[in-house]
């Protein structure tokens, strides 16, 4: 076949416009606001997550002294757990300086119970590279940013300006090395989600 046919038919074979579905239908099929809490939770522990719900900053503080030890490299996007570098110290820092960073915290406004999803905008990550690089994440979310489905997050999401964001559940993980599950092939070991209730 001639490269000038080819062409033609790829012409000729364009897909029409058609509106996106409208999501208000869906939100109002699955909207349900049973507690949101113990939905995220049974999801995201299933995801490989470990889940807490906690009363204050100092409750993850306590946490984190018990699972990470002292003189780790911790970077935190929260003024709150000030006891940890923080992260508009260090923004321009070349990437190549976060390779040994154990730990890092962030905030997410937004969380998806039905799969275990957060929400993060590069507002909240300062750095990109920081979610994807540490060793060990840790998300700090409010009980109150907690939605029922995906569909509902897009909404959300697309009603506000970010330039750049990403959805994460969950430790990193695959399964494509010789058909076996390894955690934290390419991106962080492990996921804790504070939930602030």
């Amino acid at each position: 076949m001639s490269r000038e046919k080819i062409l033609a038919a790829v012409k000729a074979n364009q897909f029409s416009h058609a509106e996106l579905p409208d999501l208000e239908i869906l939100s109002s099929l699955t909207n349900t606001n049973d507690n949101l809490v113990e939905r995220y939770t049974t999801v995201g522990s299933a995801g490989g997550s470990f889940v807490y719900e906690v009363a204050d900053y100092d409750a993850i503080k306590a946490i984190l002294q018990k699972e990470f030890k002292p003189g780790v490299k911790i970077i935190s996007g929260i003024r709150e757990l000030g006891d940890y570098t923080f992260v508009d110290d260090v923004k321009h820092d070349l990437s190549h300086s976060f390779a040994d960073v154990e730990l890092c915290i962030l905030a997410s406004n937004l969380g998806v119970a039905e799969n275990g999803a957060l929400w993060l905008t590069e507002e909240q990550m300062t750095v990109r590279v920081l979610p994807f690089i540490a060793q060990h994440l840790a998300i700090v979310i409010s009980k109150n940013s907690l939605i029922p489905t995906m569909a509902q997050a897009y909404q959300k999401i697309g009603q506000s300006e970010y330039g750049y964001g990403a959805f994460i559940s969950g430790p990193s993980k695959t399964a494509d090395i010789e058909q076996s599950l390894v955690i934290g092939a390419h991106g962080p070991r492990s996921l804790s989600v504070f939930i602030l209730t």
